[in-house]
């Protein structure tokens, strides 16, 4: 990618943590993420594991599976915030099965499209700013 490009993309050198139990999932998204500019700071399949990679991680914005092998999402997305890093939910749920406290955050509702994660990628890097 050129500096102009760059420049028109708010979304490159975005360092993305994606939260995902399923590897598909997981690798696809890595695909989708790094064809839109974003950088991957790291995958994670386990709570304990992306715990780890907050705390010793660059990252900008962290992409939460809700439910990640069984196990809530939210003690990762409480350690975020706790930290001034972004992250949006990627859920089947879709809103309705995010916490009150979390009703502000943006979800990526599953399956989506590279499109759609293009989409809450703009609005979380226009809510950055």
């Amino acid at each position: 990618m050129n500096e102009a490009e760059n420049q028109d993309n708010p979304m490159a050198g975005l360092k993305v943590l994606i939260v995902e139990d399923e590897g598909a999932i997981a690798l696809l998204m890595e695909d989708m993420l790094m064809e839109l500019g974003c950088e991957i700071a790291g995958s994670a399949a386990r709570v304990e594991t992306a715990m780890e990679m907050i705390e010793s991680c660059p990252i900008d914005l962290a992409i939460l599976d809700l439910n990640i092998a069984g196990k809530s999402a939210y003690p990762l997305a409480e350690a975020l915030a706790g930290r001034n890093i972004g992250f949006l939910f990627s859920t089947g749920y879709g809103g309705v099965g995010i916490k009150d406290d979390y009703q502000d955050r943006l979800v990526l509702q599953k399956p989506f499209t590279q499109r759609d994660l293009k989409a809450a990628l703009l609005e979380f890097c226009k809510r950055r700013s």
